[in-house]
């Protein structure tokens, strides 16, 4: 497996699971364009597009830092134009930026659904648009595209709406958008995956949740891990997946993930959203 020479471009990755991918990617030499917000310091969240261009340059990769609030689409227009630019051209999206706000109905303010839905749904769907005319060329030169979402497999099951109904929506606005394009795109060899972990993973927008132990966590490493093995397979092949982290290194073999909790010998964690 290698993403050497592969060009990715990753939304929020100026820290936690999109940052964790980058740098996996990066031990390849891959060419990466992170594409997120922050160019400041955050009081309360780490990592700015600079730092991380910075952690990712270290680990072996080219990178360029592109500020873009995926919200407009302006700006995911021309971030995706800069990417192609500066790398050459785009192989692999990754459609990680979200945004997360775990309340009920009553106490959803709409300034707060319109955040969610304006950076998961819809900043996942517009960005994917703006990524295809040079993920189809991409697949045409024969360089495995792949798109790529943090997002959970779909279930009807009311226990995950009840809770918090607009960023279960939200979410699940981004699982749709697998099921669409896996379809549409299977004739151009476009590869389409969610993929999402099982267990809950340490990362500074968890810690903000009240009430959360990150002692009971995994690391972003074993999302960095698995969506490693994801890219590596043929995009025509494998498309239309909702993955679970566990389940997909099992299938390489991986069965000891003690290395990917926060806490070394921990034997139960906190089970992450939408798993069963």
């Amino acid at each position: 497996m290698s993403l050497a020479g592969k060009r990715i471009f990753i939304t929020g990755g100026s820290r936690g699971i999109g940052l964790a991918i980058a740098l996996r990617a990066a031990k390849d030499g891959a060419s990466i364009a992170i594409a997120a917000k922050t160019t400041e310091p955050h009081p309360k969240l780490p990592g700015t597009i600079h730092t991380a261009a910075k952690e990712i340059e270290a680990a072996g990769g080219k990178v360029v830092a592109i500020q873009c609030d995926i919200r407009d689409e302006n700006q995911i227009t021309s971030a995706i134009e800069q990417a192609a630019a500066a790398l050459g051209g785009i192989d692999i999206l990754i459609n990680n930026a979200s945004a997360i706000n775990l309340t009920n109905t009553e106490n959803t303010p709409a300034k707060r659904f319109d955040l969610m839905m304006g950076v998961n749904t819809r900043g996942t769907f517009l960005t994917s648009q703006a990524a295809l005319p040079y993920l189809k060329k991409s697949a045409q030169e024969g360089r495995n595209p792949h798109i790529l979402m943090l997002s959970p497999p779909l279930s009807m099951k009311g226990k995950w709406f009840k809770p918090h109904l607009a960023y279960t929506m939200a979410k699940y606005g981004m699982s749709m958008c697998v099921l669409g394009l896996a379809d549409e795109l299977k004739r151009d060899g476009i590869g389409v995956n969610a993929l999402w972990p099982r267990t809950a993973i340490d990362t500074a927008a968890l810690a903000m949740i009240p009430g959360m132990d990150v002692a009971f966590c995994r690391t972003t490493d074993i999302i960095s891990d698995t969506a490693y093995i994801i890219l590596n397979r043929a995009g025509k092949e494998c498309s239309g997946n909702f993955f679970i982290d566990e389940q997909v290194l099992a299938s390489e073999g991986i069965t000891d993930l003690d290395k990917y909790a926060v806490v070394p010998g921990t034997k139960e964690f906190i089970n992450d959203l939408y798993v069963d």
